[in-house]
């Protein structure tokens, strides 16, 4: 059976990509499994070729992997996924299939650290200039730094740490003007709260290892393209490498494919060569997570704005960063593009200075000081010593990070625990 998509998210999130294996398992099973005997070499060919979808080799494809796109594809919204071993992986694969040597790509000020790392670092080194942009100030800052060789515009759709909220349909009315594809890290919202693809966003990748999976037990990332992106690829000059030639398989022209060209490329170039491949193991541990997303996510957000609240109102913290707060700059635009106004599991707050955001980390009981976020657990840490310490003074500064800063990832427990934990640390 063909999951509709006309189903709700909760049940897709429960049933879709799944038709029964010959034993009518109720649970996906694991294929724990390299490659794959074909019937005879005609199918071989054909596979290898692209004349017929279907498993190879588990670097590119498997069952169980397949299952998690399918089903997440559908959740989201997208037309078609690609897993990989790692959210990093994701955004690299997704970054690289738009960009080459000589291209630039243009992110937001308020991201994950590791992700700025990624573009101001990494990318260089492969000749991809990185450009940032003010999501505060998008229709001044944005137009500002797209040029000709502009490949993509990436952002995320709450970021981490600073728990800002992007104005999605500002960024991609700018991206369609210019013909540019857009990407958005949902990560932290989940597709439970919001729906990037509504809003005009062409590309949707997770790191998986958050909220997805929620038990902090498997990595994982997810590219997701959007219906239509192929209309939107075909013909366009930015994209040369969908539209022309590829040497590397023959000649091949993603653009005369009648298949997702944005997702294929990402699987016979970037996984085939690269191999950042999700296993099978971890494909089926986040399939267990997301089965339960739309329940958690809602707890998650409840004990959150109780937290938030709480913080808000202490003689001994400074500013609280958290959308569902109607104090917050970010509130009109949780109420525009957020379901119900959740404002999911993350928050962060200024400590009085940076011992005192030291101290709290030290003297939590129940939170736990951990480098992850959206585990059913609570989760503490200090971003200018961790997670964000690669970055410079001045890149802390325009991200929005102080040594004070200090970042909660909101579980699962009573929020008045969680409460109480919070208030015995500040006040030591």
């Amino acid at each position: 059976m063909t999951m509709k998509k006309t189903y709700s998210q909760s049940t897709l999130a429960l049933h879709a990509g799944y038709e029964f294996d010959t034993q009518r398992t109720i649970s996906v099973p694991i294929y724990q499994n390299t490659a794959y005997s074909f019937e005879n070499l005609q199918q071989a060919k054909a596979r290898f070729g692209l004349e017929e979808l279907g498993n190879i080799y588990s670097r590119l494809t498997n069952p169980t992997v397949d299952i998690l796109q399918r089903r997440l594809a559908s959740v989201e919204g997208g037309a078609f996924a690609v897993c990989t071993s790692s959210g990093s992986a994701a955004l690299f694969y997704a970054l690289v299939n738009c960009a080459q040597n000589g291209d630039n790509v243009i992110y937001s000020n308020k991201i994950y650290g590791g992700s700025q790392t990624l573009f101001c670092h990494t990318l260089k080194r492969f000749g991809i200039e990185a450009r940032v942009f003010d999501i505060d100030d998008i229709e001044n800052s944005l137009p500002k730094v797209i040029d000709s060789n502009t490949k993509a515009i990436f952002f995320e759709s709450l970021s981490n740490p600073q728990i800002s909220i992007a104005d999605v349909e500002k960024i991609t009315q700018i991206a369609k003007k210019h013909q540019i594809i857009s990407i958005c890290d949902n990560t932290v919202a989940t597709p439970f709260l919001h729906h990037p693809f509504e809003f005009g966003v062409d590309v949707v990748t997770h790191s998986l290892s958050k909220y997805v999976n929620g038990q902090g037990n498997a990595l994982g990332g997810i590219i997701i393209e959007r219906d239509g992106l192929n209309a939107f690829i075909k013909g366009n000059a930015r994209y040369g490498a969908f539209n022309t030639p590829d040497a590397s398989y023959h000649g091949l022209v993603y653009a005369d494919l009648d298949l997702p060209i944005f997702s294929i490329r990402v699987l016979i170039e970037w996984l085939r060569n690269i191999g950042a491949t999700l296993s099978p193991q971890n494909a089926w541990l986040i399939l267990q997570g997301l089965e339960t997303l739309n329940l958690r996510i809602t707890q998650h957000s409840q004990n959150a704005l109780k937290v938030a609240e709480f913080l808000e109102q202490h003689s001994n913290i400074g500013e609280v960063s958290y959308p569902g707060l109607s104090k917050n700059p970010y509130y009109p635009l949780l109420k525009k593009y957020f379901k119900n106004s959740y404002a999911s599991g993350l928050l962060s707050f200024e400590a009085k200075d940076y011992e005192h955001a030291q101290s709290i980390c030290n003297h939590v009981e129940i939170f736990k000081i951990v480098a992850n976020l959206g585990d059913s657990k609570s989760l503490i840490i200090h971003p200018a010593s961790t997670t964000h310490s690669q970055l410079n003074a001045d890149e802390l500064k325009d991200a929005g990070i102080t040594p004070s800063t200090v970042r909660l990832s909101i579980g699962l427990e009573c929020a008045q625990d969680l409460i109480e934990d919070l208030k015995q640390a500040i006040e030591k």
